[in-house]
């Protein structure tokens, strides 16, 4: 193997071994909004305004048991505050997909600590929130309070409602 195809292969092994975190923007800024359990609006410095879809968890839709809390929720945590966004891409909507911090604390992870969001199954890709999701269920917080009948992953519930 020739010197220039050692460097190359030595470039992309680093490149392939890099935390996906390293292969993400940063977004900062005001939340302005929030749409839902799992859905802010944020404004930049420079007078953006972006739509963030929180990944890795799905809260209650609105007209379901618990969507007004998890909102209110969200709201309590975040709304007017500055934030910090791990940007992982956009959605089929246009929305930016993300990881949101408030300083340190992972806004996605306290949703579903608090029983206010689930960990959405078919996008997890860190394991924690399974975790997380289990043990606010087994504390009976958030919308592991309510009654057995009126538990139903948001994923679930959109289908059932087309």
């Amino acid at each position: 193997m020739n010197a220039l195809s050692s460097i190359s292969l030595t470039v992309v092994l680093l490149f392939l071994t890099l935390p996906v975190s390293a292969q993400t923007t940063k977004l900062y800024g005001n939340v302005v909004g929030i749409t839902d359990g799992d859905t802010i609006t944020i404004l930049t410095d420079d007078k953006r305004s972006i739509k963030v879809r929180l990944v890795e968890i799905d809260a209650p839709e609105k007209n379901q048991p618990w969507g007004q809390r998890s909102k209110q929720a969200l709201s309590n945590l975040i709304f007017s505050l500055n934030v910090s966004v791990a940007s992982h891409g956009e959605d089929r909507y246009g929305r930016t997909l993300g990881t949101v911090y408030l300083g340190d604390l992972n806004v996605n992870k306290q949703m579903v600590v608090k029983g206010n969001a689930w960990a959405y199954t078919q996008y997890v890709r860190d394991q924690d929130y399974f975790a997380l999701q289990k043990n606010a269920e087994s504390r009976k917080v958030g919308l592991w309070s309510l009654a057995q009948d009126q538990i139903t992953e948001p994923w679930i519930w959109r289908k059932q409602k087309k």
